[in-house]
């Protein structure tokens, strides 16, 4: 029976509730008092049911589907303003043990290059990451508990907070490993990560017994609980995300939906992020195989309506899409981006993209001053901040500044300022100029006089070489 506080996967991602709620989706795609009033309800900002958004997504009225696209819009920009957080992510190793049909780091590659970085390595990807400006990094491993155990990522972690270059010094460690124990994800916090991510690639059960025929990740139980553990270890924020294109879009849509709705009603606090990667080329992937990949345009709707079904949450898009993807998605719905991103191990100290240890193709190969300079030219303030995480504002403190709108008192001043920062030790000409009158634009929208006043003041002290103010 479907049991959203339930800690067994099975019950709060119930096949039987998903599969009825699509049949019911179907039934009512053309509903229009129906869709007129689940947006309604929607407009209130206080997200909307599972059951609820797949009546949306599957709207067939173009109207509709225009106030739908609009009231994304309307929330994103309620939530989370016109800021657009930036960070990287960092593959330390390749080496997995596990299958998985979608991943050229399966086990039974024999053509992909295998390589781990040493901590010296890191050190210097680090320093790499910092020349570019980055100040977030999403650590990146295969499972394997030879090449890979918890104590090689905790001293990684240990090593990427060391290291502090020229004004760089990376403030937030997220972390995207494998499933693991209650003991090992209690490590992590006491590492001082920041998000712990898992994308759960698929929730319908048979197919991902298929997609995953060997290895720890098979267990579908031990992967979908994997959050409750963590959460229940004391990881405050943590980020899920299915990856669409492996199983039928409406199925995993659902599910993703309901394991948010799970980690609302039995852990208190919602997912930190929900990120919504698509099936990608990589080294022996070719995603022709996989028959359920999903076009731009339903690509787009999937991130208008989980903008519009859970509103708190930031969403993420990487680099696997293309500039002209991620230009119509941000205003939709993301609120975070990857830049200059490079997705194999040790590839930011190599000058040219290496190829022979790729988990996947990089559709927006522009290098992260590139993306700044076009997030300022749309409109949007590019953020570095991670004052929430270092100020302890993280899992239900988070959520609450969040869905009252408080957070647009911390939020709106910290991006100026990690931007000002960016543009004083790493922006082109262009983009410094573009930068400067952005700032001056946007400092006048911080809604709380005092606020802005420090603002002001702090940015003017930023000019002369003073760092890491935040609120």
């Amino acid at each position: 029976m479907y049991d959203v506080k339930s800690a067994r996967a099975e019950d709060f991602i119930n096949d039987e509730e998903i599969l009825d709620t699509l049949n019911y989706s179907a039934k009512h795609k053309s509903d229009a008092p129906l869709i007129k009033s689940i947006l309604e309800k929607a407009a209130l900002c206080k997200g909307i049911s599972h059951r609820e958004a797949a009546v949306l997504l599957d709207c067939d009225i173009p109207q509709l589907n225009d106030e739908i696209k609009a009231l994304a819009k309307k929330i994103k920009l309620r939530f989370y303003g016109n800021r657009i957080v930036l960070f990287a992510p960092l593959y330390l190793s390749n080496y997995c043990i596990n299958s998985c049909t979608y991943c050229p780091y399966h086990v039974h590659n024999k053509h992909i290059g295998r390589k781990k970085l040493t901590q010296e390595e890191i050190y210097r990807e680090t320093i790499a990451l910092q020349d570019l400006g980055h100040k977030r990094l999403a650590l990146e491993a295969g499972e394997d508990p030879v090449n890979n155990p918890i104590e090689y990522i905790l001293e990684s972690i240990n090593t990427i907070y060391s290291v502090k270059h020229k004004n760089g010094a990376i403030r937030r460690v997220n972390v995207n490993i494998a499933a693991t124990t209650h003991e090992e994800y209690k490590m992590l916090k006491d590492a001082g990560i920041g998000t712990y991510i898992l994308f759960q690639e698929t929730y319908n059960r048979a197919a991902y017994k298929t997609l995953h025929p060997a290895g720890p990740k098979s267990d579908y139980d031990w992967h979908t609980q994997a959050m409750d553990r963590a959460m229940e270890a004391g990881i405050d924020d943590v980020g899920i995300g299915v990856l669409f294109g492996l199983n039928l879009y409406r199925y995993d849509f659902t599910g993703l939906l309901m394991h948010a709705e799970h980690l609302e009603a039995a852990k208190g606090v919602g997912p930190h992020t929900i990120s919504v990667p698509r099936i990608r080329a990589a080294d022996g992937i070719d995603p022709a195989s996989f028959p359920d990949a999903i076009d731009d345009e339903t690509f787009a709707k999937i991130v208008a309506v989980i903008r519009i079904a859970v509103p708190y949450t930031g969403m993420i898009v990487s680099t696997r899409e293309s500039q002209n993807t991620r230009e119509k998605i941000l205003e939709l719905g993301v609120s975070q981006i990857s830049g200059g991103s490079r997705t194999s191990v040790g590839g930011y100290c190599e000058s040219e993209r290496p190829g022979d240890t790729t988990q996947f193709d990089v559709s927006d190969t522009r290098s992260l001053d590139e993306v700044v300079a076009w997030l300022m030219e749309l409109g949007y303030v590019p953020s570095f901040c991670t004052a929430c995480y270092r100020a302890g504002r993280t899992g239900d403190r988070f959520m609450q500044l969040v869905k009252s709108g408080q957070i647009a008192n911390c939020c709106h001043p910290n991006a100026l300022m990690t931007l000002k920062e960016y543009l004083e030790d790493y922006a082109c000409d262009k983009t410094k100029v573009l930068g400067e009158k952005l700032i001056e634009c946007e400092l006048n929208k911080i809604p709380d006089e005092k606020i802005r006043e420090r603002a002001k003041t702090y940015i003017r002290e930023e000019a002369f070489g003073k760092r890491d103010f935040r609120f």
